[in-house]
């Protein structure tokens, strides 16, 4: 996963941490002749670059200002907005960075590399927010959890109520599975299908019913059978759609989800994110689901989204399987782009 983004992060970390290095003031080692005279040191190559970070170097520490590091974070900047990360995000990061890497005094013995990883590190994470337990809000809560999808039409919805349903199910927790996206040809079929082969109940009406009596019907079996879970499905609608709009408010009321999910592409990168946005103005969202974080090179939605909207990312769908699909671990994400080593 964000295979660009990574291999940007990384250029710019070691490229920092050379300039840094070659400005800190440290000469070679200088030989003698025969005599014991020194010899002269070898002129020292120093890298265009690092005529613009000159790191004002002491006895024992080395002090970056903000000035040092303006065009390395400028590389940054530019290196977050083509990998998708909304503009608001990177100046976020920006500030964060640049407020840990200046003003510090660092000892001359500290690694640089050390250093910068743990400024981007700690930047990104920040962002990024806490994350989210599903499992542990679902043993914590009363019984049964309502969980309301909510997203466009074609961005892995249904399929990933399956596989979150496939998830929670190894877990021990009894799922019933609400049939609400009554108005897609082959929504129900689509949604019955994968119930079968996970042996999972799903509740479904007739083709054009309506959605709040299916997932009422739900609920209903829900609570006469001791079940955990309701994982609730919707159609796919823009936001600007008034009539489905209403139609999802009046789910909303009949159905009372204690979560309401919204669901989008990772690969959508900046859309995912405005879309995930509005949805939460016009119906409000507790967290995101990503689908295709597999096929997501650049990683921009799944770093702004959880900063744009305020809700955390849940889960990540990876793959095609009902098993590709894990929890949503902030660290996990820093650990893919910016390894400790």
């Amino acid at each position: 996963m964000f295979d660009s983004l990574r291999n940007r992060l990384s250029g710019l970390r070691n490229k920092l941490e050379t300039d840094i290095d070659s400005s800190s003031g440290l000469l070679p080692e200088t030989e003698t002749t025969e005599s014991g005279a020194p010899t002269a040191a070898p002129e020292q190559k120093i890298p265009k670059f690092s005529e613009k970070i000159k790191t004002l170097v002491t006895e024992r520490e080395l002090i970056i200002s903000e000035k040092d590091v303006g065009d390395t974070l400028f590389d940054l900047e530019m290196c977050l907005l083509e990998n998708d990360v909304a503009l608001p995000v990177t100046e976020e990061i920006i500030t964060l960075v640049k407020s840990d890497l200046t003003g510090k005094t660092r000892k001359i013995g500290s690694s640089v590399h050390t250093i910068v990883t743990e400024a981007l590190r700690n930047a990104i994470l920040e962002v990024l927010g806490e994350g989210f337990d599903i499992s542990e809000y679902i043993r914590g809560h009363e019984k049964p959890v309502k969980i309301l999808f909510t997203g466009v039409n074609g961005t892995g919805k249904t399929t990933s109520i399956a596989k979150i349903a496939f998830s929670l199910k190894k877990e021990g927790f009894s799922i019933v599975i609400g049939a609400g996206d009554t108005f897609r040809a082959g929504a129900i079929d689509q949604i019955v299908t994968h119930a079968e082969r996970l042996d999972i109940k799903v509740i479904h009406h007739q083709e054009g019913a309506d959605p709040s009596a299916v997932l009422f019907d739900s609920i209903e079996y829900a609570k006469a059978h001791s079940m955990d879970v309701v994982l609730a499905d919707t159609a796919g609608r823009f936001h600007n759609r008034k009539n489905l709009m209403n139609q999802l408010e009046k789910i909303q009321r009949v159905m009372k989800p204690d979560l309401i999910f919204y669901v989008d592409e990772a690969v959508a990168g900046n859309d995912a994110v405005v879309r995930a946005k509005e949805f939460n103005s016009a119906v409000g969202t507790d967290g995101v689901v990503l689908t295709k974080a597999d096929m997501d090179m650049r990683g921009g939605a799944a770093i702004s989204i959880a900063h744009t909207v305020g809700k955390p990312i849940v889960y990540l769908g990876t793959g095609q399987g009902y098993e590709d699909i894990i929890p949503f671990i902030p660290g996990m994400i820093i650990d893919e782009l910016l390894p400790k080593e």
